[in-house]
């Protein structure tokens, strides 16, 4: 909505339409005048209006049918429709056209600007609301984010919840589950998305140069600063901050970085001079914070500033079912890196990706893949493409064989073959569809040809 809101008064009665230009020019809004039905259609055809007054009486064309009209060209800009018959009909006729509310004549004035407050607020609000979700649905996807199992469900609806917030978050999971890529989405779906987006890994500097490259420094702070130079916290104002592996921050920082959430100021190395941040922080450690505080390496009150909204990262060997996307994600990643034209993974290599408990979870499943690609010698991934620590993999249940008697037919092998793995499979058909090396719709009609 601009400035100034832009409202139409149409009523056949020019000293009405006098009265109201001269009150709501008074309250700082532009006002557009039509003395009837048909002038008003066309003042709404062409500009933008923030809200009508309606005469629900006149000549031409009634207030009714005009706002009928309306509502086809600007489905919803606010009407309040005036009436010199205020009865409960007339109430419910207005309101059942999509009037936001109506006024009775003589018009109270004060009654007047209240309700054109209310309906330019309650409409801007609704028009924010809109938006919000229109950005959220068609921007917050987690195309990067791959996972249909039940954890990884709960861990997108809660990153929709947090996302728009301000709320400080912090991610916890291993190394490898993917903590920098859910900072990513939380804040390229925040109303921050605009803004910059300042990464810093608070265990790759020691503590002298941490400090500086959070919060700045002076010329002469240490040795080697021949320069005044700003930190990272001024680089990410109005922005998002993500402090990754914040676990590994000496107690100097973290005193300081309490003092940044709770007043939102800091000085730079070597200054005296205060500097004011609006700043998003997200923080992220693989350490367990409650034994680091217990043993005095972690501040407590800096841990319950940084764990407003904590986000859990399950490791991969607790989300087994999204092991074959993942897979097949990667497979499809490096092999157009590598410009190979490999199509899909063994059964019997994927079965042994999904029993192996990838200790380095995601990245060592991402490094895997890519070795799986290069060294590959045709088109389909085979144990032998995979780490010799993942071929030795003792005999799982999927690999128990199916014994066929003599005579069976192929038509019947078959469908043992796929009942079985669907059984190994726990049910899950897209899993099954996966280890046998065929797609869901084909799985389903096959399924279907058995009856089941």
């Amino acid at each position: 909505m601009k400035d100034k809101p832009r409202i139409l008064v149409v009523d056949d009665e020019a000293s009405i339409r006098m009265m109201l230009r001269a009150v709501l020019e008074e309250e700082g809004y532009e006002i557009v005048e039509a003395a009837d039905g048909p002038e008003a259609i066309r003042a709404v055809e062409q500009d933008p209006l923030d809200l009508i007054l309606l005469d629900l009486r006149m000549t031409k064309m009634d207030g009714v049918e005009a706002l009928t009209e309306i509502r086809k060209i600007s489905p919803f800009v606010p009407v309040l429709m005036m009436t010199a018959y205020a009865t409960v009909k007339t109430a419910v006729e207005a309101l059942k056209a999509g009037a936001f509310e109506y006024l009775a004549k003589p018009l109270d004035i004060e009654e007047l600007k209240i309700l054109v407050q209310n309906a330019l607020e309650y409409y801007r609000l609704r028009e924010e609301n809109l938006t919000l979700k229109e950005r959220l649905g068609s921007r917050f996807d987690f195309s990067r984010m791959i996972g249909r199992g039940r954890k990884m469900k709960e861990l997108f609806d809660l990153l929709a919840q947090v996302a728009p917030s301000e709320a400080t978050i912090l991610i916890l999971g291993e190394s490898g589950t993917g903590k920098e890529l859910v900072a990513n989405a939380i804040h390229h779906n925040s109303l921050r998305t605009q803004q910059p987006f300042i990464k810093v890994s608070c265990a790759a500097l020691p503590a002298t140069l941490l400090e500086s490259e959070l919060f700045g420094h002076e010329k002469g702070a240490f040795t080697g600063a021949v320069a005044r130079r700003e930190g990272r916290f001024q680089a990410a104002h109005r922005g998002t901050i993500f402090l990754d592996e914040v676990g590994e921050m000496g107690p100097a920082i973290q005193t300081k970085l309490l003092r940044v959430l709770q007043e939102r100021e800091f000085e730079p190395l070597g200054s005296s001079r205060t500097v004011k941040v609006d700043v998003r922080v997200i923080a992220a450690t693989n350490k367990e914070l409650s034994k680091e505080i217990r043993e005095g390496r972690f501040r407590e009150d800096l841990f319950y500033r940084l764990n407003v909204i904590p986000i859990h990262l399950p490791p991969l060997r607790e989300r087994k079912e999204d092991i074959p996307s993942l897979a097949n994600h990667f497979l499809a990643l490096y092999g157009e890196k590598n410009k190979k034209d490999i199509r899909e993974i063994s059964p019997k290599a994927l079965d042994l990706l999904v029993r192996y408990d990838w200790p380095g979870n995601i990245r060592e499943l991402e490094n895997c893949l890519e070795r799986a690609v290069i060294v590959a010698r045709g088109e389909i991934i085979a144990p032998a493409d995979l780490p010799t620590t993942i071929q030795n993999l003792p005999a799982g249940k999927q690999e128990s064989e199916i014994a066929f008697p003599a005579g069976i037919s192929l038509q019947e092998a078959e469908k043992a073959l796929i009942l079985k793995t669907l059984e190994d499979a726990g049910g899950n058909r897209s899993r099954a569809a996966e280890i046998l090396g065929i797609n869901r719709r084909t799985l389903q009609m096959k399924l279907k040809e058995y009856g089941i």
